[in-house]
Formats: C-alpha cells, sequence, structure tokens
C-alpha cells in the first residue's frame, strides 16, 4: 500500500506482530493427544458474531501483508485461505473442527514471511486493488454469516412448528 519500502527493523516489528498474532488465533491452546487450537475455532462456536469477529482480525493480515509489499498473487491467496475458513468454518460443529485444521493465519503469515525473506522482483499490490480485495473480502465474511444465520433461524424456526 505504501510505495516506501519498509526498513529491516519495521518489517522484523511487523513480522513479530502478525506471528504473535497467528499463534494466538490458530496455535495457542495445546489439547493432549489432538494438537493445537487457536482462539479462532473457539470464536466460531459464537453464532456470526464469532466468525466476523475473527474475519475482521484475518483481515487485518492481509492489510499488513500489503504494507510489507506483498504482491497481488499472494494477497489474493491470503483472501481465498480466508474465504474458505469463513465460509466452511460457518457450518455448524463441522465447520468449526475445519476451522481449528485450516489455520488460514498461520498460513497468510507463511506466505508473507516468503515474501520478506525472498521477494521476488514484482510490484507491490496497487492500493486500489488491495482496497477492492479487503472491501469485497469483509463484504463476502459479512454475507456468508448473514445467511448462516438466516440458515439457523429458518431451521430453528422450522423445528418449533
Amino acid at each position: 500500500m505504501s510505495s516506501k519500502p519498509k526498513s529491516a527493523a519495521a518489517q522484523a516489528a511487523a513480522l513479530k506482530r502478525l506471528r504473535a498474532l497467528s499463534h494466538l488465533l490458530d496455535n495457542s491452546i495445546p489439547i493432549p493427544g489432538v494438537g493445537r487450537i487457536g482462539l479462532d475455532p473457539i470464536l466460531g462456536l459464537l453464532p456470526g458474531g464469532g466468525d466476523l469477529f475473527s474475519g475482521l482480525i484475518s483481515a487485518y493480515i492481509v492489510i499488513e501483508g500489503a504494507r510489507l509489499g506483498a504482491p497481488a498473487a499472494s494477497l489474493t491467496r491470503m483472501a481465498f485461505n480466508i474465504l474458505l475458513e469463513v465460509f466452511v468454518g460457518s457450518a455448524p460443529i463441522l465447520g468449526d473442527l475445519f476451522d481449528a485444521a485450516w489455520k488460514a493465519n498461520a498460513k497468510n503469515v507463511e506466505l508473507i514471511e516468503a515474501h520478506v525473506q525472498n521477494p521476488q522482483p514484482s510490484r507491490p499490490a496497487n492500493p486500489g486493488f488491495v482496497l477492492l480485495l479487503v472491501a469485497g473480502l469483509l463484504a463476502v465474511i459479512i454475507g456468508v454469516i448473514a445467511l448462516a444465520l438466516r440458515l439457523l433461524s429458518w431451521t430453528l424456526g422450522g423445528l418449533g412448528q
């Protein structure tokens, strides 16, 4: 998003923040005999709002990737990772299990780290592209959550008849 490259210290600080956030969301809670999960699948248990909140945090990681100069292809892949997690994760129980296994935030931070450690000659993503990508991502996340809530309401309403 910024045309001026970040210093190595600023890049390192940004990556440190993103790693910590990713760890909190995807790997912060050890489960004996199973592995690690984070707050993301736990938040997903909250109908509607949990997936929306975690989707917003995930969008922040995409924005930081753009600030670190990640190319449009990487940012698009990051958006896909988030959309898949939110879309499948919005299904009760099985979606939360998928969310715990998919770990979109960890995947996205790995994409950013790969770019920072070995930048390929390419132009950083156009700020307009980043704005459209993030706005579209948020619109789809909100739409998926609204649809999931509507289906839940419809299903529960049908059970009461």
